[in-house]
């Protein structure tokens, strides 16, 4: 699982990175909610944990940006503040949970794997780009078969909507933790879904930006 962790106290901040890396929990933490949102909008995060007060841009405002941009990603609010109106305002926006400061960790960590285990959290089954329709429960691209890691990976590309996915980006969403990963994974992983896409006579190409990753782009 990797998150993206929006939290301007950095003693905090640095304590919960910790245990969640203890638990085998990929973060990210910025703490400064524009820089949030910047991250928040690419397609790598399994959930996020926004702080409601946050320099420049509330956790709030990053939550409704990303629910008006269509992005489902499963958004954990946390605050110091303990009134209800702030829950409720967090759940109708589109928040999944939400926790009070202070919390314990442990709890956090039980909250995140249960939104990853909720099925109605999943992302839209069928998702397209062009003439692509990728089925992400079956596996399969206008009916041709993927493996678990071909998906992933044409999935990023696909909800980036055209603009380019980094290298390091796929590399650690798609391996996670697994540090026998080789640099060179992506690239072989790339090669194989451009024969599957040269095997349907697709007008979708896979491109190489020198230097930096990867995009999808009309032939």
């Amino acid at each position: 699982m990797r998150i993206l962790y929006v939290e301007d106290e950095k003693l905090l901040a640095d304590a919960v990175t910790h245990l969640l890396k203890k638990a085998d929990i990929n973060v990210d933490w910025v703490a400064d909610g524009e820089e949030g949102l910047r991250l928040a909008k690419k397609p790598i995060y399994d959930c996020l944990v926004l702080d409601i007060m946050l320099p420049h841009m509330s956790g709030l405002e990053i939550l409704a940006s990303l629910r008006k941009r269509g992005i489902k990603t499963p958004v954990i609010m946390l605050s110091a503040l303990s009134e209800v109106e702030d829950k409720i305002k967090g759940l109708e926006i589109g928040a999944d949970d939400y926790l009070a400061k202070p919390f314990k960790t442990s709890e956090l960590i039980a909250r995140l794997n249960a939104l990853a285990r909720r099925p109605a959290l999943r992302e839209t089954k069928t998702i397209e780009f062009a003439d692509l329709k990728l089925d992400v429960d079956n596996r399969t691209v206008n009916g041709v078969s993927l493996t678990e890691k071909e998906t992933e990976i044409l999935k990023m590309l696909i909800s980036s909507g055209g603009k380019t996915v980094q290298k390091d980006y796929i590399l650690a969403h798609v391996w996670g933790a697994d540090m026998t990963a080789e640099y060179n994974y992506v690239e072989v992983y790339m090669s194989y879904l451009r024969k599957k896409l040269k095997e349907l006579n697709s007008n979708v190409a896979i491109k190489t930006i020198r230097g930096l990753g990867y995009k999808l782009m009309v032939k």
